[in-house]
């Protein structure tokens, strides 16, 4: 997900340098809700398994 992320990123400086600013902001859009998608995602797991690991030790 981090790496549509950086695509939908890369895609949006591209068209901001060139004058695409309808496309530039929709990527932009896009690559924040990736990004904040994966990161809750990233912490969900991350707390899951601390707790899990501390079950099982």
């Amino acid at each position: 997900m981090i790496k549509w992320a950086l695509i939908f990123f890369v895609i949006s400086l591209v068209a901001g340098f060139f004058g695409f600013s309808g496309v530039a902001s929709g990527a932009k859009s896009i690559s924040k809700a990736l990004f904040y998608i994966a990161l809750i995602i990233f912490l969900i797991v991350l707390v899951f398994g601390v707790l899990l690991g501390v079950l099982v030790f």
